[in-house]
């Protein structure tokens, strides 16, 4: 871990982040192959020709902007590799390489709480959203969610005074939905917002799955207040339990379509029933040795030269895209089937991603990606 990243690295981190095809899977193993961002952007353009596409780096000046400018504005930008980032996202094989943020980054460091719920909420359900976020504050626990409408408002609102952190879909700077201007007012004064999006980016459908993983990563517990039966906040929930969190859910009334999401998760058994803070608690307290899920999964990094065999460097791209569909895979499963060694396919899988013709997944899976042409 470096102490404090210099200000040349992290500018070199965010332009390989914001470089097309590079997602924060394929940003991190690129950083463990070449030992840092900067040679990792030297190595892109001959990457991607061999996987069959041209691809260039970012514009670095807008790199050098975006941080200029969230510094402007009282912000900071905190990478991966620096001991000032979240420590438990570095558990995770798809942590965002960059974090802008807004607000105290103290609390990042915290033990975190996630609330999720309807946009819709009842009354009741945000009032009972904004005393178990205070409450769960005085147990020392920092509310993270994601500045909605409904139960993520008054989850934030309960955790103003305790801590609680935001996690935006769109830039850091973009306050979503507008009439939360108030509360984002307060969030980045007073406690926290955070985004790895680029600044002025506006919340589009496809962001919020993405705002969701960090959400459900950050938090040793999530809880659902109020969901219907499709909805966003199952997907963070199942998102939480799938990286070792526990996931637990407000029972409602079978006639509130609003509450069929957490009756689902709780009768299936993914989900604990709980009615009160206590119960939280206790559940949090059974699941004190929490740590997180490690799914690193077999992505050695190393030189496609260093592979036993040179027929399999070869052999390794033509068998992926015959084998690929657009529903995502192991690797384990590909190298198998390929018989290729992990080498070969780790090399492969970087060309052709850098290529935009095939995407990573969390859990050491991969796709085709649908739009490639």
């Amino acid at each position: 871990m470096l102490s404090r990243m210099k200000r040349d690295a992290k500018i070199d981190l965010l332009q390989l982040f914001r470089t097309a095809n590079i997602g924060p899977i394929t940003c991190r193993l690129m950083l463990q192959r070449y030992g840092s961002a900067a040679k990792a952007l030297a190595a892109i353009p001959e990457l991607s020709r061999r996987g069959g596409r041209q691809l260039k780096p970012a514009d670095r000046q807008r790199a050098m902007d975006e941080l200029d400018q969230l510094e402007e504005q009282g912000g900071q930008l905190l990478c991966l590799g620096s001991d000032d980032y979240p420590e438990v996202l570095t558990h995770f094989d798809d942590a965002p390489p960059v974090l802008s943020v807004l607000g105290h980054a103290s609390l990042l460091q915290q033990k975190m709480l996630a609330i999720v719920g309807a946009r819709n909420a009842s009354l009741n359900a945000c009032k009972m959203t904004e005393k178990f976020s205070a409450e769960l504050g005085m147990a020392d626990f920092v509310i993270v969610s994601g500045m909605a409408r409904g139960i993520d408002r008054a989850a934030h609102q309960g955790g103003l005074v305790s801590g609680t952190v935001a996690v935006l879909a769109g830039g850091v700077d973009v306050i979503y939905p507008p009439e939360n201007k108030d509360i984002y007012k307060e969030l980045t004064q007073s406690v926290c917002v955070i985004s790895e999006m680029p600044l002025a980016t506006k919340p589009a459908p496809r962001l919020f799955p993405v705002r969701n993983r960090i959400i459900a990563s950050l938090a040793r517990g999530c809880l659902v207040m109020e969901a219907a039966e499709r909805s966003g906040s199952l997907i963070t929930a199942r998102e939480a339990l799938g990286r070792g969190a526990e996931v637990m859910a407000i029972p409602g009334s079978p006639m509130d379509p609003r509450a069929t999401g957490c009756n689902s998760l709780i009768s299936q058994g993914t989900a604990h029933l709980v009615q009160g803070v206590d119960d939280i608690l206790t559940i949090l307290q059974e699941n004190s040795g929490y740590e997180p899920d490690r799914p690193l999964g077999p992505f050695s990094i190393v030189s496609e030269a260093a592979a036993s065999d040179e027929n399999e460097v070869k052999k390794a791209p033509n068998c992926l895209l015959e084998n690929l569909s657009y529903d995502p895979i192991s690797v384990d499963e590909l190298i198998r089937w390929c018989h290729v060694s992990a080498m070969a396919m780790a090399a492969a899988l970087l060309e052709l991603e850098l290529a935009g013709r095939v995407q990573r997944h969390h859990g050491s899976r991969v796709s085709l990606i649908i739009d490639f042409e």
